[in-house]
């Protein structure tokens, strides 16, 4: 599971005839679920013909997918799910990500670095993910829209995960007795193949990304923080008799 990343500045996305789209970030900061980040997926009209319309758009959306067949009145139970990473051997049968997967709404989330926690020593140690060429990450996500409380239009986004209980450095990460998970990472040569894999060709990406591709920099939290995320750890009394919940 990943619920926190870095966008890049800037990123190249090169298409199958070896065109390069450079991509400014629309986001550019630290990214956590239900947060407003960005994905990059073919344009709508991109099958029209149109010769003015871009091979690819960076969209902005909600950090954690709502299906468009969501009703209006749950809506709100929506919204406090955790659809921001969604599971491979799950993906296709679920209500959250199943339209999104049959109608092969494919997008790459690109990402400068992402977390992980480390819990080896018995302490949580944010762990931070790069590339060892200093380069983004394109990670596989799914994309859809659905209908805010006034009726309009949104877009919402999850990143793929699979198993690593076998990756040789992600399966150190997480609780030590959780199933381990990572990312679906693509190598840059499959960034445009995954837009425009049909869903019957969808699980052929996804795969374990070689360890030695990524560089793992731990960051221990400092005194300070630790006492002010103790403090956010006390629960809360129960809610009096008539409060609003």
């Amino acid at each position: 599971m990943c619920a926190r990343y870095e966008p890049p500045m800037r990123f190249l996305f090169v298409d199958h005839d070896g065109v390069g789209v450079e991509i400014d970030s629309p986001i550019q900061n630290e990214l956590f679920p239900r947060k407003q980040g960005y994905f990059v997926r073919r344009p709508l009209a991109a099958d029209a013909g149109d010769d003015a319309v871009s091979r690819v758009e960076p969209v902005t959306g909600r950090w954690g997918l709502i299906s468009r067949l969501t009703r209006p009145d749950k809506l709100v139970d929506a919204e406090k799910l955790s659809t921001h990473n969604a599971r491979d051997d799950r993906v296709a049968k679920s209500f959250t990500f199943g339209n999104a997967w049959r109608r092969a709404q494919h997008c790459i989330v690109p990402a400068q670095a992402f977390w992980e926690p480390d819990w080896r020593t018995g302490a949580h140690i944010p762990t931070r993910f790069t590339s060892v060429d200093a380069e983004p990450f394109g990670i596989a996500g799914l994309w859809d829209t659905y209908k805010d409380e006034s009726g309009a239009l949104r877009e919402s986004y999850t990143m793929l995960t699979t198993n690593a209980d076998t990756h040789p450095l992600l399966r150190h990460y997480h609780r030590i007795k959780d199933e381990k998970r990572m990312l679906v990472l693509l190598p840059r040569a499959q960034w445009a193949e995954w837009l425009d894999a049909s869903a019957e060709g969808a699980m052929a990406f996804v795969s374990q990304y070689p360890a030695e591709r990524m560089i793992a920099t731990g960051h221990p939290v400092e005194p300070k923080a630790k006492a002010m995320l103790a403090k956010r750890a006390v629960p809360k009394p129960p809610p009096i008799q008539g409060e609003l919940l």
